[in-house]
């Protein structure tokens, strides 16, 4: 297992929108719990979205609605689009994996954990 590689990051307004990739190594031939997760000065780590291997997807209240995860398992790939950002969203957000039998929601939104870690991207949100 490699290193996940974030990208997509960047500086947008408040009503925009990014799309997050992360690749992660070996995904469309093994089975992933895949997670994004953001963290903010002077706040925890949040587990922001889960995608489990059967493609089952979950969300952390506070980006229901406006951030979808997705994937592409031939290029071994998992996505977040992010639409009608707010600044309240600028954090460092980074992608996380573990390999299942996992819980993957309980994993990634209940706990903020994965084993493997990508380095991150930084999305500034501004008003």
């Amino acid at each position: 297992q490699g290193p996940l590689v974030e990208s997509g990051g960047g500086s947008v307004q408040a009503g925009g929108s990014l799309r997050l990739s992360c690749r992660v190594p070996g995904y469309k031939n093994e089975r992933y719990c895949v997670g994004w997760f953001r963290q903010s000065p002077g706040r925890e780590r949040e587990g922001i979205a889960s995608i489990d291997s059967h493609g089952s997807t979950d969300y952390a209240n506070s980006v229901k609605d406006r951030f979808t995860i997705s994937r592409d398992s031939a290029e071994n790939t998992v996505y977040l689009q992010m639409d009608s950002l707010q600044p309240d969203d600028t954090a460092m957000y980074s992608c996380g994996a573990e390999h299942e039998p996992v819980v993957c929601s309980g994993m990634v939104l209940g706990m903020g954990y994965a084993r493997y870690w990508g380095q991150g991207t930084q999305v500034n949100v501004s008003s």
